[in-house]
């Protein structure tokens, strides 16, 4: 059995150390609760932003915003940063912080068990290790667990295949042919970032994404001047980005009267950003969606389109059956010789906490209750598993925005729970099972009304919306400021 003793408050285990986990010691620590340790499955520090390295690898949206409040940055080199600077920013802040100093890497959870005193937990990790905790957050994420669909003949492929979120930079992609399947959010990127060093590429795109431009640029000195000599301009830039993003949150969450007329604007700029880029008419056809706008993620990007519009591109609609030695199979049955296959397939959203075993009061299963959606009060907590939070939870994510500022909040609201412990003689908080079950029938009654329900996509787990938040960021930051008490049973 391990145990860090660090100090004052409840013993707290956090799961994962990228902005969410890393957010949160840093909540607690703030709230004077100190005896926390953060176990992070790899290496390092940096959750999606350690993870993801392939070529051109960016955030969209803003860093000014896509960045901690109590860590503005006046020196981001661009306004949408790529991967290695915003992995810089985040170690580099959490070091200033000290919380480095909290995680303990090479540390997979595998298990979380309650015990009979329904008020601890113990928590054990792949490698054997074991810990008492009176307080679990869970800070895994929604895009932590990449996925390859099993397509038969798969193993049998000669060259090498491999995920985007598990780039293989040993291989030079010079000169060969390369099968990219996907046409998500980092297949627009990283496209363009490889599309000049190969021989041929065939793009394999099962549903169009709307794609409008990106208004990125480079913070030249006279910016960072300007930052220096008026720090309140990075206030001002971060609020305004904010009530940019929260105009977008709105309108796909249905919740303005002028909901329709915004998403109808993006996808007037959609249709001219195509138009723009793209000369040839049958590949124009190609890359226009099949459902509306905001149903899926919206991308932004300024060189997807003309990276498609190459000689020795090729973008194919038609499904994939299968993988051969050579190449990939489509269910023409054509097949399209490959050097290369790199999966754009995305990640595993809706399956949350899929390789962590968490066991409840009476033995309850968190994966059984699950079974029909993932679900949580306020996206947090669960009747029958007190004293365990999950950042980034079910219905927490954003179509817009910036998701930093909702596990902000959720880490906020943590952190009072665990003060709340600290002072007093109570020892278990958990959710009301009343409560839990009117916030969901709250959260699909109006998630009904969005814009995410007319077609498949990763917000989806059967027939609910089991990632996306409905509302603004501003709505949740005030639904989770001051912990409702009367909401959860304190004993």
């Amino acid at each position: 059995m391990s145990s860090v003793a660090r100090g004052s408050g409840p013993r707290v285990i956090i799961i994962g150390a990228g902005f969410g986990g890393l957010g949160a010691a840093r909540a607690l620590r703030q709230q004077g609760v100190t005896d926390i340790t953060v176990l992070e499955r790899a290496d390092g520090v940096g959750g999606v932003w350690r993870d993801n390295t392939y070529p051109d690898a960016a955030c969209d949206v803003p860093s000014p915003l896509y960045s901690w409040s109590w860590a503005v940055n006046p020196a981001w080199g661009r306004r949408y940063s790529k991967q290695p600077e915003i992995l810089a920013y985040l170690r580099e802040s959490a070091e200033r912080e000290g919380l480095t100093d909290l995680v303990v890497t090479g540390a997979s959870v595998s298990s979380c068990v309650l015990q009979k005193d329904g008020a601890t937990w113990t928590v054990t990790t792949s490698e054997g290790t074991t810990y008492e905790a009176d307080l679990v957050v869970s800070a895994v994420g929604q895009l932590s667990n990449p996925v390859i669909p099993r397509l038969p003949g798969a193993d049998s492929f000669a060259g090498p295949a491999f995920h985007s979120a598990q780039w293989r930079h040993d291989i030079d992609l010079a000169g060969k042919k390369v099968a990219v399947i996907g046409t998500g959010a980092s297949a627009i990127q990283f496209v363009p970032g490889i599309v000049d060093r190969v021989a041929e590429m065939t793009v394999f795109q099962r549903s169009a994404p709307y794609v409008v431009p990106k208004p990125d640029q480079e913070y030249r000195p006279r910016h960072h001047r300007a930052f220096d000599r008026w720090p309140r301009l990075l206030t001002i830039e971060r609020a305004t980005t904010f009530k940019l993003t929260e105009l977008l949150n709105a309108a796909l969450g249905g919740q303005v009267r002028w909901s329709k007329a915004l998403l109808a604007a993006m996808g007037t700029a959609w249709k001219l950003h195509l138009r723009r880029q793209v000369k040839d008419a049958s590949l124009r056809k190609k890359l226009v969606p099949d459902y509306d706008i905001g149903c899926k993620r919206i991308l932004f990007s300024n060189d997807w389109y003309p990276a498609l519009d190459r000689d020795h591109v090729a973008v194919v609609t038609h499904g994939v059956t299968a993988v051969e030695p050579t190449g990939v199979r489509d269910d023409t049955g054509a097949l399209h010789e490959a050097d290369v296959i790199i999966w754009g397939t995305g990640f595993a959203a809706t399956a949350f906490l899929a390789d962590i075993e968490v066991t409840g009061a009476d033995g309850a299963d968190l994966h059984e209750a699950w079974s029909g959606g993932a679900r949580a009060h306020l996206g947090l907590a669960v009747p029958g598993f007190p004293n365990f939070f999950a950042i980034y939870g079910p219905n927490t994510n954003l179509g817009g925005s910036s998701i930093i500022g909702m596990m902000e909040a959720q880490a906020a609201y943590v952190a009072q729970v665990a003060r709340r412990l600290a002072d007093s003689d109570a020892r278990r908080v958990e959710v009301r099972e009343e409560v839990y079950h009117a916030y969901d029938t709250e959260m699909q009654t109006r998630l009904a009304d969005t814009a995410w329900t007319g077609c498949e996509s990763w917000y989806v787990d059967g027939p609910r919306i089991t990632t996306n938040w409905p509302g603004r960021v501003s709505e949740y930051q005030e639904r989770t400021a001051n912990v409702d008490w009367s909401e959860l049973s304190v004993s």
